[in-house]
């Protein structure tokens, strides 16, 4: 495994959970709004952290944390990450996963095993702007069977997507809710162009307000879902 960070405690990332967030590092989209440019160019990866150091840690938290959080970067594309989880349950902990949908395979095998207890896969966007948003040519093929696996796989799941203004509009969003599905949870993040971004072209472009985005949820997302969230 990869891992080019760990975030020791957070009560955002698992919902319900006091987790802990590894950062594997490597992906193959290029989102031009993503925060972790650091995880997705080579020219910016760093040292990456000790394996050893993490299972010491799982150790040592293990009474006082509920799960893990697997993210990226894109996890899928590591190439031991089935037993990084197996050894990551040995200790008692779930596990959440977070994902592109790039590689079903992988979430097949992960998912037939029993080894993800909460996943969470973003959409980009409508399957006609992808290429637009990703910055690559996505296989579209797997991001659909990698929704419909999740859909079917009796894991607790979210579907999430990054609304930024220069890409997404209300018509776009209403087309990635009829891509996941009623009765999905389906929930909505705002564009953050301060920090870290991959495309610095972004840094002046136009915001949504956070109450449009939350205008934006409330006309897709049924009401049980968004107080589940």
């Amino acid at each position: 495994m990869k891992i080019a960070a760990l975030q020791k405690f957070s009560l955002i990332d698992y919902p319900g959970k006091l987790s802990a967030v590894i950062f594997v590092r490597g992906c193959n989209f290029k989102c031009h709004y993503c925060h972790n440019p650091e995880l997705v160019l080579p020219e910016l990866y760093g040292e990456l952290y000790p394996l050893q150091q993490v299972f010491q840690f799982f150790e040592k938290r293990k009474k006082q944390l509920d799960g893990i959080v697997i993210t990226g970067g894109e996890p899928t594309l590591q190439d031991d990450l089935e037993d990084f989880i197996k050894k990551t349950k040995e200790f008692g902990y779930l596990v959440k996963l977070d994902t592109n949908g790039s590689q079903p395979q992988v979430l097949e095998r992960l998912f037939r095993v029993n080894l993800i207890d909460f996943i969470s896969m973003d959409i980009k966007a409508p399957f006609e702007k992808y290429e637009m948003v990703c910055g690559i040519k996505p296989n579209l093929e797997n991001i659909q069977k990698s929704i419909e696996l999740i859909k079917d796989s009796g894991i607790e799941h979210i579907f999430r997507t990054t609304v930024v203004k220069r890409y997404l509009d209300y018509s776009d969003l209403i087309e990635i809710k009829i891509l996941v599905g009623e009765n999905q949870k389906y929930v909505l993040q705002n564009f953050n162009k301060t920090g870290k971004i991959l495309n610095d072209n972004l840094r002046d472009a136009e915001q949504y307000t956070d109450l449009e985005i939350t205008n934006f949820q409330k006309h897709i997302i049924n009401e049980k879902i968004i107080s589940h969230i």
